[in-house]
């Protein structure tokens, strides 16, 4: 028998902001563009509400951009694009059962893209299907506020505005909520939910462990690519007064409410023509989130809140990330060591041998000159963060993905490329078609990501033993066609790199010409 659909015979669910109908296909109950909250432009969002039964059938707008997105990479990230609006607060919802007491694990997605772009459906991978049908769980993936909608100060202009700065972040929350008191419905365990998201999506994530409003609204987390030290978006002390006030002036207003309905294109070109000389004079200018008393900040300079320590956290990189995005101009597999060491040397000069050691002692298995690619955006940082985790009693299983891919001549794991693998979507990719490859590591990471949903510990009868991060200690769980456990295994590769070259500065991978 062929996928069956069935649209008439799904049945009416009764939420708390309405009735709401979806389809059914291939084994999987789908519902989209569910609105789960409605906000004025910079308010905080409240709950929503309809008449009538809501067809849930259609992807929800997402939210605009402040500039438009140039297909690029697609090869190697997969992109899909969609209308625009402001009011964009919708999820998705993938479920394989609607039975109130099933009480299946969620898993809630928060898209990449930084604070800025991205959104639910961005990347083809992030479909649900798989979650729900293989995996036996429930995915929600969640549209927010991003940019200046989602994250600009205009607190010193009243008191209406107070959370703007974080307004983003205060649609997740409600997002939560509303999975909290609805998603029994659709077969889930209220109870056990798991928040994962991979770069901003990652951050999204930390960010959410920060929110005392979020307390019990999630259990677990999986942050991918997703961490970085300090504030990069800058001036973490002040507020919107510069930034607001020379938005205002470049649009001829003397009223702050008309920022609230001046058409969008405009209030982000007004914003993109006064940013770049308040940032460069070290003012804030919004772009993400700003700590106050509803967002605890970054824990590497504010810690992490107690009830931190309670959620589980899966937390890892890919190798290459960033770097593994420049083109190979040449074929890596046909160099002999003395061309590696003279490409090394332009680079790392004398120390180039010792690195190249110290790379090759960490990954016997790669090609020496693999190491002018290896990430230094966040494996060090992500090290650094769950070992700071683990310090304060919290349970940290880190990973990184290392496979090289059959595209230009081995190209190392880069950014957004485990995505697939964690979906269980690798037949969605196509440069994921890596026989007898992709098929074993698919089953390994999505089935580590399965069993934490479930139980809040990644290991499964797949892999190896998976052990906990300690204070002093990285044991890593290395996901490539051998998956492995090291322990602590490229911190002399990093030691002898740092002492070349400069501190990578994340805001390299904020300007980088990428795709998120």
């Amino acid at each position: 028998m062929g996928k069956v659909f069935d649209y008439d015979g799904v049945p009416v669910l009764h939420t708390t902001s309405g009735d709401l109908k979806g389809y059914f296909y291939d084994g999987v109950y789908i519902y989209k563009g569910i609105p789960y909250a409605y906000a004025d432009r910079f308010q905080m969002p409240v709950p929503s509400k309809w008449d009538g039964v809501k067809d849930a059938t259609n992807y929800g707008f997402v939210c605009p951009l402040q500039n438009q997105d140039t297909p690029n990479g697609e090869l190697m990230v997969p992109h899909r694009y969609w209308p625009q609006d402001e009011h964009c607060q919708s999820l998705n919802i993938w479920t394989n059962k609607l039975d109130p007491e099933a009480k299946k694990p969620v898993l809630v997605w928060f898209h990449g893209g930084g604070y800025a772009a991205g959104s639910s459906i961005e990347q083809v991978a992030y479909e649900g299907v798989s979650i729900a049908k293989k995996g036996d769980s429930i995915l929600v993936s969640v549209n927010h506020r991003l940019n200046i909608l989602g994250y600009l100060d205009l607190s010193p202009f009243g008191e209406k505005y107070k959370n703007s700065a974080n307004a983003g972040h205060a649609d997740m929350v409600a997002a939560l909520q509303w999975v909290h008191d609805n998603i029994a419905l659709f077969g889930g365990d209220p109870e056990n939910v798991t928040i994962f998201g991979q770069s901003g999506g990652g951050m999204k994530v930390i960010d959410l462990m920060q929110i005392p409003a979020a307390d019990g609204l999630f259990q677990k987390g999986l942050v991918m690519s997703g961490v970085m030290e300090g504030d990069p978006l800058g001036a973490p002390e002040k507020d919107g007064t510069e930034i607001v006030t020379a938005m205002m002036k470049e649009l001829g207003f003397d009223d702050v409410t008309q920022l609230e309905t001046v058409p969008y294109p405009q209030l982000a070109a007004a914003y993109a023509k006064v940013a770049p000389a308040i940032a460069k004079n070290g003012g804030y200018v919004g772009g993400g989130p700003r700590k106050d008393d509803y967002f605890y900040g970054n824990p590497f300079v504010a810690g992490f809140r107690e009830h931190a320590y309670q959620i589980p956290m899966m937390i890892g990189t890919v190798y290459g990330e960033f770097g593994a995005f420049i083109p190979a101009f040449y074929d890596k597999n046909k160099l002999t060591p003395e061309e590696i060491l003279e490409k090394l040397e332009k680079v790392y000069g004398t120390h180039a041998q010792g690195i190249l050691e110290a790379f090759q002692e960490a990954y016997p298995e790669k090609n020496g000159i693999d190491v002018l690619t290896i990430d230094r955006a966040m494996r060090e940082v992500t090290v650094k963060l769950a070992k700071l985790f683990a310090k304060g009693g919290g349970k940290a299983y880190l990973y990184n993905f290392t496979l090289e891919f059959p595209f230009q001549h081995g190209k190392p794991a880069w950014h957004c490329s485990d995505i697939p693998y964690f979906f269980g979507n690798t037949d969605l990719v196509e440069i994921c078609g890596i026989p007898g490859v992709s098929d074993k590591l698919e089953n390994e990471i999505f089935g580590g990501l399965l069993a934490f949903a479930k139980n809040g510990n990644p290991d499964h009868e797949g892999l190896p033993h998976w052990p906990e991060v300690e204070e002093t200690s990285a044991p890593t769980m290395v996901f490539d066609r051998v998956s492995e456990v090291k322990r602590d295994y490229d911190d002399k590769v990093f030691e002898k790199i740092n002492e070349v070259l400069p501190p990578f500065s994340f805001m390299d991978t904020m300007n980088a010409d990428i795709q998120h």
